[in-house]
């Protein structure tokens, strides 16, 4: 793979970029504590309480990748007007991320998902959240703050988690902006609106996402059938390109005339969790800075291995995928 300008140039370059993310935000919260009895009321553990962290979740991952790259990340979202609404803010702000784009419905709650954890076992998981699509007002709201940030960005990452932020609606009029004013668009798609989102530049599904959005079965260890099927879906939504994340089998990028399959790296796994959210910042920031397919699903390839070797939804660090790129690329 050939690169348009050396690996420090690519990375000092990726601290000028300006990234706006569209899609479902989420508060994440951690309760620790431990277990001494089971309770008297029905057969469950008691779990005493120790501690409470929240971190950013869904669409947070991704603004905390691209801020770890060195790029600055605004958030487009609706959340509530609630209590989870406000911590949620403030997270956002504690870490330094732009809020220009958050917009605050009292017709909303805020998705919180809230994991109790008794020493280093989860009992539970409690989800309050609505997956009912924002209204038409909110949506115009939404999509007029887009507009207004558009200009001003690099690239837009769409980061679809189903919950209601993203329509057809709303995709539609940002893409089709953002193509007129010549800003990239880099898709993370979820089921809902898998084949929504038309004349997009870079789509980036997992083999799962691939199958049940196109609703098509095919052998991936066949070339001719899995490329067909990446084929199937850059003619069904008139993409640019596609980049397929094979989990142990890495990657695959059909983008701008070239097609390449990279192998995963070898790797001790820790935890797989928010590894795609890694490989959606680094292609993006990427893609804004015109980076050819090879280095585009390499570099992304290489940072979604590195945060799988960590306990945790944790963002990439970038010296350490600057010294591995260096290495590999």
């Amino acid at each position: 793979m050939v690169l348009d300008m050396s690996i420090d140039e690519l990375f000092d370059q990726f601290n000028k970029l300006r990234v706006l993310i569209i899609g479902d935000v989420m508060l994440d919260s951690y309760v620790w504590g431990h277990v001494e009895r089971i309770s008297p009321e029905a057969p469950v553990p008691i779990v005493r309480f120790n501690r409470r962290e929240f971190r950013l979740g869904g669409a947070g991952n991704v603004l905390l990748n691209v801020q770890a790259l060195g790029a600055e990340a605004i958030i487009c979202s609706v959340i509530g007007t609630d209590a989870p609404g406000d911590q949620l803010e403030q997270e956002l702000c504690d870490r330094g991320l732009n809020c220009d784009g958050l917009i605050r419905s009292a017709d909303r709650i805020t998705t919180i998902k809230e994991r109790i954890i008794a020493g280093t076992q989860q009992v539970v998981r409690i989800d309050t959240e609505t997956d009912k699509y924002i209204t038409a007002d909110e949506r115009a709201k939404l999509v007029a703050k887009v507009k207004e940030l558009i200009p001003t960005c690099h690239v837009v990452i769409f980061e679809d988690y189903d919950k209601g932020v993203l329509s057809k609606e709303a995709i539609d009029e940002i893409t089709d902006f953002a193509n007129e004013q010549g800003v990239p668009t880099v898709v993370d798609p979820k089921k809902r609106n898998f084949l929504s989102y038309q004349n997009t530049t870079l789509f980036k599904p997992n083999l799962k996402e691939l199958r049940e959005g196109l609703k098509l079965d095919f052998d991936v260890d066949n070339a001719d059938e899995f490329q067909g099927a990446v084929e199937q879906l850059k003619s069904q939504l008139n993409l640019k390109g596609a980049l397929i994340t094979l989990s142990e089998r890495g990657v695959f990028i059909d983008f701008n005339g070239e097609k390449r399959q990279l192998p995963a790296h070898v790797r001790k796994i820790a935890d797989v969790s928010g590894a795609g959210d890694t490989v959606i910042s680094i292609a993006a920031c990427c893609v804004a800075l015109r980076q050819p397919p090879g280095i585009i699903a390499g570099l992304s390839n290489l940072g979604g291995g590195l945060v799988c070797e960590s306990v945790g939804v944790v963002p990439i660090d970038k010296a350490k995928l600057r010294e591995e790129a260096k290495e590999n690329l």
